[in-house]
């Protein structure tokens, strides 16, 4: 009896054994899901790459608040009439400056010419001639030729011929420095007072920039920094006015230093011509 139900029980274990394995055969094998090595390494799952930016980009310009347009915009009539000044003063010294120094450049060269070709003519009427028309050495030889050839009067006779040409040359020269520093007035004034100017326009700002905290009642950095900034615009404006017309002022005194130099020396040559000639002419 017991052998016969331990025989049933391994039948029937055998048979569900058999059973399970059949069922396991049948049943499809479950889907593994991707992980991140399975995704790099199958091909026919590949991650489709994200769309390229644009590779043009765009500079964001921001208003300055605080720069010089806000400055004429939010400033009153006399912060207005500061930089209006200034401006007109700093295009003015400009000006000077460049006329000033093309005229300085075109004496030199004048200079030059009348060294190469005026005292090598034949005669002083030829060599009035080589000087270039409208040049200071023409206008200085003209007028001593002048005065050599004319020497009458009633009151002239009693000046000897020869103190008559000299003061007719120094006459010239001297019209010539005169021409030569017009103008140098301007940019001294420009240079000494545009400082003080711009000065001026700082400390009308920062009182304005002061009252108006003052009335607000709001003494942060962002209500002081801003104000106080623009006002020292203006000692700024005023140093860059002032510098260039005190050194092209120092520029053009060297240069006409230089230049008168050579102007009074070919002077000095032209009287002592002119007298030598006054004198062979005599002699004959």
């Amino acid at each position: 009896m017991t052998s016969r139900l331990q025989t049933l029980i391994a039948s029937l274990a055998a048979i569900t054994l058999a059973a399970s394995l059949a069922a396991a055969r049948r049943s499809p094998a479950p889907k593994r899901r991707p992980g991140r090595r399975s995704l790099r390494r199958d091909p026919a799952i590949a991650v489709a790459p994200a769309p390229i930016a644009d590779a043009i980009t765009t500079k964001e310009t921001v208003d300055n608040p605080y720069g010089l347009g806000a400055l004429w915009a939010q400033g009153d009539f006399v912060a207005r009439g500061t930089l209006f000044v200034l401006v007109i003063m700093s295009m003015g010294s400009w000006y000077i400056l460049i006329t000033k120094l093309y005229e300085s450049f075109k004496i030199g060269n004048q200079a030059k010419d009348a060294r190469k070709g005026f005292f090598k003519a034949v005669n002083i009427n030829e060599a009035v001639k080589t000087l270039k028309d409208g040049s200071a050495f023409r206008f200085i030889a003209e007028s001593g030729l002048a005065a050599s050839e004319h020497h009458e009067g009633a009151l002239t006779e009693n000046i000897d011929r020869n103190t008559w040409v000299t003061s007719s040359v120094q006459r010239s020269i001297d019209d010539v420095q005169s021409r030569l520093q017009d103008g140098l007035a301007v940019l001294a004034t420009v240079g000494s007072t545009a400082p003080f100017i711009g000065l001026f326009g700082t400390v009308w700002g920062i009182l304005n920039a002061l009252t108006t905290i003052a009335v607000a009642g709001q003494a942060s950095i962002d209500k002081v920094a801003g104000p106080v900034g623009e006002a020292l615009y203006m000692t700024a404006i005023g140093l860059f006015v002032a510098v260039p017309a005190v050194l092209g002022y120092n520029w053009l005194v060297r240069r006409n230093k230089v230049n008168m130099e050579s102007v009074r020396n070919f002077g000095a040559d032209l009287h002592g011509v002119l007298m030598g000639a006054r004198m062979k002419q005599a002699a004959r």
